[in-house]
């Protein structure tokens, strides 16, 4: 008998997996039920005014612009009584990353290109704490019950059973969440089109919504295999679940606190939250108020990126860390 498919069997059989599948779907379809009950399909005379209000904003900015650059070259009197930034360029039309739209303007539409990215984050996090949790139960369950000693019995190979175990978890996980998440862009997809705004998605925005896709699988097979090499050191769901909620309080947010108290250079990045956004994002921003300390007067806004690849190098060590640790304790382990 094939133990991979042995192993796809005893997951799909097990009860909680069961339920975190029913809880997806609820999930799925109360936002699918919630965005299609407060959306509708916007007038023609809502259309012309939110047109007429995407044109004024973006007039607006590009007056805002002209101005500045006027203030720069003094032919304007310095005491406008307006903020001006230090470099005109940061309010520059042309280089912002979009400009007012007509779909900004209108209530209760739902507009499917400004909103599918939110709802695939929304459902990236579900899926992670699916796998999180799927992959602890799966295998602190067999740890804790004797499931993986009977199994040892017909298969006694130990490193052998647990990349079976491990392997067969993220193929399933993986499976799962690429159909979910297909099926759930296609709905709101067909709730903007019948029900609201379906936008104008170019190229570059089915490009981007792919990277913010494909980087959010990665983060749920790496959450997923968190949870599963955790419980395995622990012995138990728990030692997972614990590990989480100690982490989260102690580091998350006490560490936080005491790095803040201190003055602490960019304490953001030590959080794994942090590089958690930054790897699906692409990059996040963070204020470090000290890198302002030595300024001359000049403007400075105290801001940092963290890219993606750091982040993502960051989350790899962690979960390939757990992993060999947990493959190294089971190895010599007493399972008795």
């Amino acid at each position: 008998m094939n133990l991979v498919r042995a192993e796809l069997e005893r997951l799909a059989a097990r009860r909680f997996v069961q339920l975190m599948v029913v809880l997806l779907a609820l999930a799925f379809a109360v936002t699918a039920a919630t965005t299609l009950a407060g959306s509708h399909k916007p007038s023609a005379e809502e259309m012309a005014s939110a047109r007429t209000q995407a044109i004024a904003a973006r007039q607006g900015m590009e007056a805002a612009f002209q101005e500045c650059l006027a203030w720069k070259d003094r032919t304007v009197p310095r005491d406008t009584g307006d903020y001006q930034p230090a470099d005109c360029s940061e309010i520059d039309p042309a280089r912002q990353d979009r400009l007012p739209i007509a779909s900004d303007y209108l209530r209760g539409v739902f507009s499917f290109a400004q909103q599918a990215r939110p709802l695939l984050y929304f459902l990236i996090a579900f899926l992670a704490m699916f796998g999180f949790l799927v992959g602890a139960s799966y295998i602190g369950a067999d740890l804790n019950s004797g499931g993986v000693v009977n199994l040892l019995l017909w298969r006694p190979r130990r490193l052998t059973v647990l990349a079976a175990k491990l392997g067969t978890l993220l193929g399933m996980v993986l499976a799962l969440s690429v159909v979910a998440s297909l099926v759930y862009l296609a709905t709101f997809w067909v709730i903007g089109q019948a029900a609201g705004l379906a936008g104008q998605p170019d190229g570059e925005f089915w490009r981007s919504l792919g990277a913010v896709h494909g980087r959010g699988l990665v983060l749920v097979l790496l959450t997923t295999a968190l949870g599963f090499a955790i419980a395995t050191l622990g012995r138990h769901t728990s030692a997972a679940l614990g590990a989480v909620a100690a982490y989260a309080v102690v580091w998350e947010l006490g560490a936080r606190v005491v790095m803040e108290i201190v003055d602490a250079r960019r304490p953001d990045q030590l959080m794994l939250s942090s590089h958690i956004g930054a790897w699906l994002t692409g990059e996040a921003r963070f204020w470090d108020p000290q890198l302002c300390y030595n300024s001359t007067g000049a403007f400075c806004d105290g801001l940092y990126t963290l890219t993606w690849r750091p982040a993502l190098a960051v989350l790899l060590l962690l979960t390939g860390a757990l992993t060999a640790a947990a493959f190294a304790v089971f190895r010599r382990r007493d399972l008795v």
